[in-house]
């Protein structure tokens, strides 16, 4: 069985009164890179974070503490051995 290398890429936004506001981590490139855009748009048109992908993930940000946060991004390498791993102890926790 082949182990396959999985980038995932992480978005952290830290803001100093409250902390974290936003710690997301995207599998898929486009997704990303569509995320980091719109939070690129908020700041250059001094808008509101706002976003919902219709299913499980809403997130507001009053443009005042977007612009005062510390955002920045990273890429992991994320092997399936590290996903069976987590599964594993996932398992042997409960």
């Amino acid at each position: 069985m082949e182990m396959k290398n999985q980038h995932t890429q992480n978005i952290k936004m830290v803001h100093e009164q409250f902390g974290t506001l936003l710690n997301e981590n995207f599998v898929d490139k486009t997704q990303f890179k569509i995320f980091l855009k719109m939070i690129h748009s908020c700041l250059a048109l001094k808008e509101d974070l706002d976003f919902f992908n219709g299913v499980d993930f809403l997130i507001h940000i009053p443009y005042k503490h977007l612009k005062d946060s510390i955002i920045y991004t990273h890429v992991d390498i994320y092997t399936m051995a590290d996903h069976l791993r987590s599964k594993i102890e996932a398992e042997v926790t409960r």
